[in-house]
């Protein structure tokens, strides 16, 4: 469960005030918006990386409004998949776990598994120049995923591929939801998508939620 509680938070001259929401545990909520409306913004509050001026955040049944992006329990997965450009696959399915000091071996065990789920096996010795976009999306996702967090945030992780891309992307977004019961909120411009994925749809208008995407 994510909730956001008359939530103000600044992003240079532009802010959202008074702003709460409620994403309920083990769904897909979809976020859209016109693009400038504040999704990312709201998304970074959630994470931490962006802090805020008043309200809280709640994770779970944390609060973790003043507590650091690393002790929230919330994975990220960028628009452009940020990934370091000197790691390899498996060392960015294992950067979030050798941070949280995990022995090798059960290290190493929770690769492998995202590995498999992600379709990783025969990339886990390549560097990110050598991936195509939807692969680097799925590495991305593996490492938002590693250590096993509350709550997956998306930013637009899709924007940026094809059509059978996306659609093989949605395939994975979707087995994992199944597999882990994880709850995500999700920032998407694409209807389609959201439609595919999300069992919620929320619009963020004029600083306000509105509770359909219409």
């Amino acid at each position: 469960m994510i909730a956001l509680e008359q939530v103000t938070v600044h992003a240079g001259a532009f802010v959202l005030r008074d702003l709460s929401l409620v994403v309920p545990a083990g769904s897909h909520t979809a976020l859209m918006g016109r693009t400038g409306a504040g999704k990312t913004t709201l998304l970074e509050a959630v994470c931490g990386l962006r802090p805020v001026s008043a309200g809280r955040i709640v994770v779970g049944s944390r609060d973790v409004t003043r507590e650091s992006p690393a002790a929230r329990g919330v994975g990220l997965v960028p628009q452009d998949g940020a990934l370091f450009q000197h790691l390899t696959v498996r060392e960015h399915l294992a950067f979030s776990l050798v941070v949280r000091h995990w022995d090798r071996d059960r290290a190493g065990a929770r690769v492998d598994e995202l590995a498999a789920w992600l379709r990783l096996g025969p990339l886990l010795d390549r560097r990110p120049a050598g991936l195509s976009g939807g692969e680097v999306q799925r590495v991305a996702l593996g490492r938002a995923l590693a250590f096993h967090p509350d709550v997956l945030c998306l930013d637009e992780p899709l924007s940026a591929l094809d059509d059978d891309t996306r659609d093989e992307v949605c395939d994975v977004l979707a087995d994992i939801r199944r597999r882990t019961g994880i709850t995500v909120l999700h920032v998407t411009h694409n209807r389609r998508e959201a439609d595919r994925l999300a069992d919620r749809i929320l619009r963020l208008h004029d600083g306000r939620i509105e509770s359909n995407g219409d």
